[in-house]
Formats: C-alpha cells, sequence, structure tokens
C-alpha cells in the first residue's frame, strides 16, 4: 500500500501589521512566535505576540468567509433562494470576522506603538552583550539547571537542550541581573535557572539586528565619479 503523504505545514495568516511588527522586533513574525513559546520574550512582547496571534486568527476568518463568498458569487453554484440565503448568512459572518480583526488590530497597534518608541530611542551603547553572552541567555531561556557534582564539588549548568554553560559565565549573567536561580533546590539536586526581565530584554535587544544604510554603488571601472551639480 503507498505511504500516507506527509501532512503539510498550516501556513499563517499575513495580516496588514507585521512588517511594523518585524520592524519594530528586528524579528520575522514566525521568530517571534517560536520565541514567545520557548519563554524568550519579556512582558510587553510576549503580550504582542500573543494579540498578534489572535490578529492572525482573525485574519484567517476574514480570509475564509471572503473566500467563501467569492465562490457562491462566481456562477459555480445554482442561483436560487437558498444560495440567497447563503451569500445573506456568508455577508454577516463576513462583517462579524472583520469587526473581529479591527478591534484585534487596534490592540496590538496599542502594544506596538511603545515598541516602535522604544526600539527608535535604543542606541549601540546599550546593546554590550558579547556574542558568547547572548548565546547563554537563548541557551537559558529554554530552561536549565545549576548542578553540584557530589564527590569533585564542581558547578555546571545544563539547558534543556543538552547545551552547558560555564558556571562562570552564569555567574556573569547573575551579577548583570539578567538571570537569576531558584534556591529553594539544593545545588546537588539541581537549581532551576531562568532569566529575569532584564535577561529577555537585553537578549532581544541585542539580537536585534540594526537597519543600516545601503552602500552607494561602486562606479564601473573607467567611468568619471558622478558628481551632484553645483549651484551658483
Amino acid at each position: 500500500m503507498p505511504s500516507e503523504p506527509a501532512p503539510t505545514a498550516v501556513r499563517r495568516a499575513v495580516s496588514p501589521l507585521d512588517h511594523r511588527v518585524e520592524a519594530a522586533t528586528g524579528y520575522d513574525i514566525d521568530t517571534l512566535w517560536t520565541y514567545r513559546d520557548r519563554g524568550v520574550l519579556d512582558e510587553p512582547h510576549a503580550e504582542l505576540v500573543d494579540r498578534h496571534r489572535e490578529l492572525a486568527a482573525a485574519q484567517t476568518g476574514v480570509t475564509f468567509h471572503l473566500r467563501l463568498l467569492t465562490r457562491l458569487t462566481s456562477g459555480e453554484v445554482p442561483v436560487d433562494y437558498a444560495l440567497l440565503d447563503r451569500i445573506d448568512r456568508t455577508v454577516d459572518q463576513l462583517k462579524d470576522a472583520v469587526g473581529v480583526q479591527e478591534t484585534t488590530a487596534r490592540w496590538v497597534l496599542a502594544l506596538l506603538e511603545p515598541i516602535e518608541a522604544a526600539a527608535a530611542a535604543t542606541t549601540p551603547d546599550e546593546r554590550t552583550l558579547s556574542t558568547d553572552d547572548q548565546a547563554a541567555l537563548l541557551a537559558l531561556a529554554g530552561g536549565a539547571k545549576l548542578h553540584e557534582h557530589l564527590l569533585t564539588g564542581r558547578m555546571s549548568v545544563t539547558t534543556a537542550s543538552g547545551t552547558r554553560i560555564p558556571h562562570t559565565t552564569l555567574q556573569r549573567l547573575e551579577g548583570a541581573g539578567l538571570a537569576v536561580r531558584d534556591t529553594s533546590h539544593p545545588t546537588h539536586a539541581g537549581q532551576p535557572v531562568a532569566l529575569t526581565d532584564a535577561g529577555r530584554a537585553a537578549l532581544l535587544a541585542a539580537r536585534r539586528a540594526p537597519v543600516s544604510p545601503a552602500p552607494p554603488p561602486s562606479p564601473r571601472p573607467g567611468a568619471w565619479p558622478s558628481t551632484s551639480p553645483q549651484r551658483r
């Protein structure tokens, strides 16, 4: 018997605010959703992503009813009173879906505008995390524990993904207020390690790709350099 085809991934609906969310955060939408699920985002960004997911769901509803209405009015279905009733119901459902979409879009905008303002005010000096610290924070965001070896007393940090982080790195991140241990657990049993809100914010800011202006095109070999006309 032929094997069953692999299920295709459900494509996320694209909302009109996707480009603004991506520009303000420095991440594409799929990455933001993944970071939300992993607990990487700080509270303002996490709430933004939650509302954006609601907006995407509302956009899916609008698209569904719009396509249904297009099919019903395309001439493929025999025209009778039953069809007219279906069209009326679909129009009403489309109106409701558009109302939900507009309401959710306003919620997203209310959360997005402060983030846009903060991103615009961020200076390069505020993104001083080293590459190693960024990698450590990203690994810790998925969950980690600090363990003490019973015989040697050596301390080690193991993340949920299996990555090992030097104890000195954790101490440095703790000292900067970016990570915290749950000291109610003994180290020999494993102390849970998590990012603080400051750690999530620092990781998000450090990994946001700065926008740099495009370099001017290089002149062709042998061509005269182009200069703007001088005003007299």
